[in-house]
């Protein structure tokens, strides 16, 4: 059966992924030439305006000078000295050499004469006397007097900002008055010539740079009083205004009226006026209208082939993917024909090596030993379900369980130092208990190697009928001393062995394994380098005691270990053999301290002082029922904080072996085994928790760390390479040599010729050599 590609996420997820490819850059580039090209268009026609202002600024400075020119003519004119002016035959000539004065500039509308300390002025239409001003000449903001005091005072040529003027008490027009001391640049002028220009002479010239644009069109003084504008129709506000002024000469895009406008300003050095426009942006947009729809029509073309082609990668890619995933699904279909395929090749190709990847890598000795530790410690393993069990190997076919607790002192022997850090090096008793069998007894156990150092924990499973104690005690007799015998045929190390009670079911071994530890401290506790069983320790009750001692044992070390579970079980068939007894009442409660005593010696020795508190409540109880539930809540909150305080020591004690790491890397005896001593750990647990803690094993960070200090010293230092490896822990130089050059593609000696400093890398082959 073939997979129908139509109905394909994944053809149409690598079909999507190529267009994505393809058309992401596509997008980039076409924004990128789009937005080139508008502002190229857009500095094209900026610099243009540059240019065409600089011009505009030209012609109005000529014209300037033609006036302060016309003025000159004027103060040295023959025809038009004081005494011809007013002469009574000549003053018609004067009148008409003003009148062809005027004629030679085209930016005049008016050109008037006035000599200093007079009522009269003269111009092109004639003598006329100074209230002209108020009739046919009337400025609204140029009062008479400072209109006088103005003729008759000003030193430098002065521009009066255009203004609306009343013509005539009829027309208004809006004219600028441009007056010029005359003799001009003499310190004590006789009179003023005053020309009346149109404000839209000057803006009209700047207005002819925009063409087909629209825009305003400034000319400031050099105090940014405005002279002349153009602002048709746009509202600006004074401070927009002043801003424009305050631009320096060149291309510039601020926002006037909450619009994005291109300004152009340039400053003219001849009499410091600065003239400026002002363009909407929004205008530039119509002139790349032809630029946009070719662009977005290459842009279309592009697309369709891409797509196109993506399609055929995508089919392409895809072919041997649908091939596996019918190997797959064949396969799939032959293991679980009623569970249906998965509508995504690539997931269900990947379900299928997940699974059979998961039942590799569970089958490692960590995952089992994991789920051992677990099982003795709380009875189940929350984190794995029956099938993992199974895959894991692990399997409980016995009647009856028990678990030995053992414990041997055998000092670490050195390791010899080598280039390469054994990873794991571990006393020759652990690897004798992984997962045997035991035939002559008709048993098989499970090893569990425990945290503390030197110590391991067996689950032993066998069959009996008989559930009689002496049958059950026999059976575990036989089997401890078969379990011995190997050990000392192999390991002749001194033991000390706690065994458990039997049980008929795998959960009740945190039972048996708490019994097995309260059974070895019991031996050790009298130095006695034997097998102790939990179950006689009550053999050796001392009269003195009135609760069994064994079950006294049995509530410290589920205390000691936070089982709470066992501790409460252990409580529970303390009070329940009191209530089977018949004793007074005061004799009863004495008993019951025994049972707090011991729990609240315990909550002492692990640092837990405030239960101190708790006395009055717990001794005052009117039933063993009562006592029981208190007694449970005391031990709830001493096995809470033991497993607390567990993780925490844990995690702390990893830190500070990482750090002691770090500071002794260098020491060439640092091993496993030298780490594990110091610290009282069990060398291969402390390797699997450092390798999940730091993401790499021990002697891959050791060697990565000693790597990092080896590079350093090449580059920084000069000395001599040997010196440097046997600085940082190794002894065997070749050896370092040749892994140093596997990993680094290179020897240590080129590697500091590289990149060390001039000095160091002289001496690098000879080093090697």
């Amino acid at each position: 059966m073939k997979w129908n590609h139509f109905k394909s996420k994944l053809l149409l997820k690598y079909t999507l992924s190529y267009i994505s490819i393809f058309l992401i850059p596509l997008v980039i580039l076409t924004f990128i030439i789009y937005q080139n090209a508008t502002d190229t268009l857009r500095s094209e026609i900026e610099h243009t305006n540059v240019n065409q202002l600089t011009q505009a600024m030209t012609v109005i400075d000529e014209r300037m000078k033609e006036l302060h020119e016309i003025a000159s003519r004027i103060a040295y004119d023959g025809q038009l000295t004081p005494y011809l002016v007013h002469h009574p035959y000549y003053s018609r000539d004067a009148i008409s050499t003003l009148e062809k004065y005027k004629a030679t500039s085209s930016i005049i509308n008016e050109l008037f004469l006035y000599f200093r300390g007079e009522d009269l002025i003269y111009s092109a239409k004639g003598l006329e006397d100074l209230s002209v001003f108020l009739g046919r000449y009337k400025f609204h903001s140029w009062k008479k007097e400072d209109f006088i005091n103005d003729l008759n005072n000003v030193r430098f040529p002065t521009m009066r900002p255009s203004e609306l003027v009343d013509r005539n008490g009829q027309l208004q027009q809006s004219l600028m008055a441009y007056l010029v001391p005359i003799t001009p640049n003499k310190p004590y002028p006789h009179g003023t010539v005053m020309y009346l220009i149109p404000e839209s002479s000057l803006t009209g010239l700047i207005d002819s740079i925009l063409t087909d644009y629209q825009g305003m069109t400034y000319i400031f003084d050099d105090n940014g009083h405005v002279l002349a504008a153009n602002r048709h129709g746009e509202p600006v506000t004074p401070d927009e205004v002043n801003a424009l002024y305050q631009l320096t000469s060149g291309i510039h895009s601020i926002t006037l009226n909450q619009e994005q406008h291109s300004v152009v300003s340039v400053k003219s050095e001849d009499n410091g006026w600065t003239y400026v426009t002002a363009m909407p942006r929004k205008q530039f947009q119509e002139r790349i209208l032809h630029i946009r729809t070719f662009i977005l029509l290459v842009f279309s073309v592009v697309v369709v082939m891409g797509t196109l082609i993506a399609i055929l990668l995508a089919r392409r890619q895809y072919h041997p993917i649908s091939d596996l995933m019918e190997i797959v699904k064949l396969k799939t279909l032959t293991e679980r024909s009623s569970e249906p395929p998965a509508s995504n090749e690539l997931d269900w190709i990947k379900k299928t090596l997940h699974n059979y990847i998961k039942r590799i890598d569970i089958q490692e000795p960590y995952a089992r030993n994991q789920y051992l530790l677990m099982l003795l410690k709380y009875g189940h393993s929350r984190d794995y379900t029956a099938e993992v069990q199974s895959m894991l190997g692990i399997r409980f076919p016995h009647s009856h369980y028990f678990v030995i607790h053992i414990s041997w002192d055998q000092t670490a022997k050195a390791e010899p130092h080598d280039a390469e850090l054994q990873e794991e090096p571990v006393p020759s008793i652990v690897p004798l208990f992984t997962d045997i069998s035991i035939p002559e007894h008709a048993a098989s156990a499970y090893g569990v190697e425990l945290p503390q150092p030197e110590q391991l924990a067996l689950i032993i499973g066998f069959d009996a009928d008989n559930e009689d104690p002496s049958v059950l005690y026999e059976r575990r007799v036989q089997i401890v001393e078969a379990v011995r015998s190997r050990i000392r045929s192999n390991s002749p190390v001194p033991l000390a062995i706690g065994v458990g009670t039997a049980y008929t079911s795998p959960e009740q071994l945190h039972q048996s394994y708490i019994e097995a530890s309260s059974a070895l401290d019991f031996c050790m506790l009298n130095n006695q380098e034997s097998t102790g069983f939990f179950d006689k320790l009550s053999e050796v009750q001392d009269p003195a005691f009135w609760i069994p001692k064994d079950l006294l044992l049995k509530l410290n070390q589920s205390l000691k270990q936070g089982s709470y579970k066992v501790a409460a079980q252990t409580i529970h068939t303390a009070i329940a053999s009191l209530k089977t007894e018949k004793i007074p009442v005061a004799l009863l409660r004495c008993i019951c301290f025994d049972i707090m005593n011991t729990m609240l010696k315990m909550a002492s020795e692990l640092g837990i002082h405030h239960v101190v508190k708790q006395l009055p409540q717990l001794t005052s109880f009117d039933s063993l029922e009562e006592l029981e539930k208190k007694l449970n809540v005391l031990a709830a909150e001493i096995c809470d904080h033991v497993e607390r305080k567990s993780v925490y020591e844990e995690n702390t004690l990893l830190n500070k072996i990482i750090a002691y790491i770090d500071e002794n890397f260098t020491d060439y005896t640092l091993s496993l085994g030298t780490i594990s001593a110091k610290f009282s750990i069990s060398a291969s647990y402390f390797s699997r928790s450092f390798k999940e803690k730091v993401g790499t094993n021990f002697s891959q960070y050791i060697w990565q760390k000693r790597m990092d200090e080896v590079i350093r010293q090449l580059i920084q230092t000069s000395d001599p390479l040997k010196d440097i490896i046997t600085r940082v822990g190794y002894l065997d130089t070749p050896n370092f040599i040749r892994k140093f050059k596997k990993e680094m593609g290179c020897t240590p000696g080129q590697y500091r010729k590289q990149y060390g400093n001039s000095g160091a890398a002289e001496l690098a082959d000879d080093e090697e050599d």
